[in-house]
């Protein structure tokens, strides 16, 4: 990974002015609405989007200044973006704004949980490498209701509680509870 000053392009002692400037010519520079199809502009755009997200806080630009990388990913606090897509939606508003109020339209399906698996290894499978057979169960849309869950003959409702989300999520000061 590059050094995430570089890729803004930003001196290490630069003020939080400066890094949102640079974040901003960047964003307008490669942002996916004025360079459609371009893989490498869309790259850029989301390397700049995370830099700026990491250094724009205060706590995590100073963790990465002390330790680099390891500093943010490893339990390096709470918080951060689980994948790229959510960046985006973080700063849908920034870009709504910034461009003009121009979205791009398409709703992106949420993502399912991630799957777990405990899975042993001899300590020379470690270091030298293996290949491993794995069965995983997944689940399928019942046929009667095609996964929605709602009867034959009528409409699915949304869950006022979690939005259709199947998650709710209550904060209070730095404590965060999740339930499904």
């Amino acid at each position: 990974m590059r050094d995430l000053y570089e890729v803004l392009g930003v001196e290490r002692q630069c003020s939080a002015g400066d890094l949102k400037k640079a974040y901003y010519r960047l964003a307008k520079q490669y942002h996916p609405d004025h360079n459609p199809g371009d893989k490498a502009a869309e790259e850029k755009f989301k390397e700049a989007a995370n830099a700026y997200q990491v250094l724009a806080d205060e706590d995590q630009r100073a963790r990465y200044d002390r330790f680099g990388f390891d500093g943010i990913t490893r339990g390096g606090g709470g918080g951060g973006f689980g994948n790229v897509e959510d960046i985006f939606s973080a700063f849908g508003d920034l870009f709504g704004d910034f461009f003009g109020g121009r979205t791009s339209g398409r709703r992106q399906q949420p993502r399912g949980a991630d799957l777990r698996l405990d899975l042993g290894l001899m300590f020379a499978e470690a270091v030298w490498g293996t290949t491993k057979e794995v069965k995983v169960q997944r689940q399928i849309a019942c046929g009667s209701c095609n996964a929605t869950g709602a009867k034959p003959g009528s409409k699915p409702e949304t869950c006022s509680s979690c939005q259709g989300k199947g998650q709710v999520v209550h904060s209070q000061g730095f404590f965060m509870v999740q339930t499904t």
